[in-house]
Formats: structure tokens, C-alpha cells, sequence
């Protein structure tokens, strides 16, 4: 695998998760994190090493690292944070992107109590997950946003 090819995987998973997003969201509403869920301890040691050539760590998780990249233009804009997800078995999705809405608290208000939706509090931020059956990636909806978090520009 050449990092063309790592990025194309980056890219799909954001494509894939744009596709669902328009299904709940009309508004602009860009791409400001994605994650690789990887499937086997190779794939993660692979990846990881992929992104070291285009990023560097900026916060390390239990479930993996988070890099800052050099902008990765996607359908969805410049992604500029991955995360690297080591092996679940709770997790057998590809990955997940993160997009930033113009009104959170409105979507939240009208979506948290619906069937595929479930809102996670991180402490210093929330994340509203949806989940579609037939899919092989989640989206998410953060406030704040992780590179506001993370103050990342």
C-alpha cells in the first residue's frame, strides 16, 4: 500500500459518511474529523505508519492516535485531524467522520430522541452519533467541534 492509496481509504470513509449526512442535514456542514477503525493489529501498525508520512500525533487515546495532517481535500472540505483506531470487536465498521453543523443545539433538539441516534457526552465536549443499519461507517455531530477542543485552526 503507497499513501495514495491510504488516502483514498481516508476519502471513502468520508464519502460515505457525507452520503448519510445530506440524508439528515441540508445546511454547508464540512468535515472536521474522521477515524480508520482498523480490523486486525497489521492494519493498524500499516496505518499508523501511512499517516506518520503525512501528519504527526497530537493526542494519544486509549483507542488510538490522533494526528494532525496536512489537509486532505475530501467531498466535504479539507480534513485536517484522523484518528487511528486500534482493532474492536465492537466496531466492525470501516471508520467514522465528524462533520460540524451551522446549529447544533437545534439538530440535537429535533434528532437525540430519534430511533439510530445516541448522544455521548466526553466531558469537555458531546457527540451526536448516528448509526444507519446498512452502513459501513458512523457519522458524528460534536459541540465543540474537535479541533475546537484541541484548538487546532
Amino acid at each position: 500500500m503507497n499513501i495514495e492509496d491510504f488516502k483514498s481509504i481516508v476519502k471513502n470513509i468520508v464519502v460515505q459518511a457525507d452520503i448519510l449526512k445530506h440524508q439528515l442535514v441540508n445546511d454547508l456542514a464540512p468535515v472536521n474529523y474522521a477515524c480508520i477503525f482498523c480490523q486486525n493489529d497489521e492494519e493498524y501498525l500499516l496505518f499508523v505508519e501511512m499517516v506518520k508520512q503525512i501528519g504527526k500525533v497530537i493526542l494519544d487515546t486509549k483507542a488510538g492516535p490522533v494526528f494532525q495532517i496536512e489537509p486532505l481535500l475530501t467531498i466535504a472540505g479539507d480534513l485536517r485531524i484522523l484518528k487511528i483506531r486500534k482493532p474492536d470487536k465492537d466496531r466492525s465498521e470501516r471508520g467514522d467522520a465528524d462533520f460540524t453543523l451551522s446549529n447544533y443545539d437545534e439538530f440535537k433538539k429535533e434528532h437525540i430522541n430519534q430511533k439510530r441516534f445516541k448522544l455521548i457526552d466526553k466531558g469537555n465536549f458531546e457527540m451526536i452519533e448516528y448509526k444507519h443499519p446498512n452502513s459501513d461507517v458512523l457519522v458524528y455531530f460534536s459541540n465543540p467541534t474537535l479541533a475546537e477542543v484541541l484548538k487546532i485552526t
